[in-house]
């Protein structure tokens, strides 16, 4: 697939390359003669992610921790508060139970799916 992209000012044509795998891949990105390909990353580091774990929903800083290990939560309860793009974002506990795990802190960047912290 050809395209067009123009970044500050300049036109660049881009070929971009989709490659046929039974899992969806990032293709390679052809320009000015060199080749760009991307490889998926693993999931971030945290803990595993199960149906206990809590997760950000985007990338991001962590402002605060509202929550401490050994702490009791009602589903719905604001857990952690991240930052993104000049805007904080609050997440929220799926469930009631009990904070088994914290995997962040206040300043911890972290990706989108990262494991935030675990309840059982």
């Amino acid at each position: 697939m050809q395209l067009k992209v123009t970044v500050n000012g300049v036109a660049y044509d881009v070929e971009v390359e989709v490659e046929e795998e039974p899992h969806p891949t990032i293709g390679a990105i052809f320009m000015s003669g060199g080749t760009f390909s991307p490889t998926p990353q693993k999931p971030a580091a945290g803990g595993p992610a199960g149906d206990n774990a809590v997760t950000a929903p985007l990338a991001g800083t962590v402002t605060r921790v509202l929550v401490e290990e050994g702490q009791a939560i009602e589903a719905g309860d604001v857990v952690v508060v991240l930052e993104a793009m000049k805007m904080e974002t609050e997440i929220s506990a799926p469930q009631a139970g009990t904070v088994d795990a914290v995997h962040v802190s206040p300043g911890t960047a972290v990706t989108s799916g990262q494991v935030l912290l675990e309840i059982s």
